[in-house]
């Protein structure tokens, strides 16, 4: 089955609108491409202040894992701290799905 790569970053308020343009706009369309998975998306806790989550789908967990420790990321990190850091904290997981029920 598939795996997922999630991304939490917790924005500073003054931060939030700003961030959520250059994602939507810049670093979910070139991670998707450049990452070469299977979908992405994003979007903002409606439980967290100012927490935003990217979910990067995969055929495989080796892939995601693959990923994590290549120097692609290494390149996206370094980007994404060119713009962020010091103005977003952000965690890295990634989990494989081992059931998927589906609505009928």
């Amino acid at each position: 089955m598939s795996a997922y790569l999630i991304v939490r970053a917790k924005v500073k308020e003054e931060n939030r609108e700003a961030f959520d343009k250059w994602y939507q706009s810049e670093h979910l369309p070139d991670a998707l491409q450049d990452f070469r998975g299977i979908s992405a998306m994003r979007g903002w806790s409606d439980v967290e202040d100012n927490v935003h989550l990217a979910f990067y789908e995969f055929p495989t967990l080796a892939a995601a894992n693959k990923l994590l420790g290549s120097e692609l990321m290494r390149d996206f990190i370094n980007e994404f701290d060119k713009h962020w850091e010091g103005k977003v904290t952000r965690t890295r997981e990634v989990f494989e799905v081992k059931q998927l029920l589906v609505a009928k």
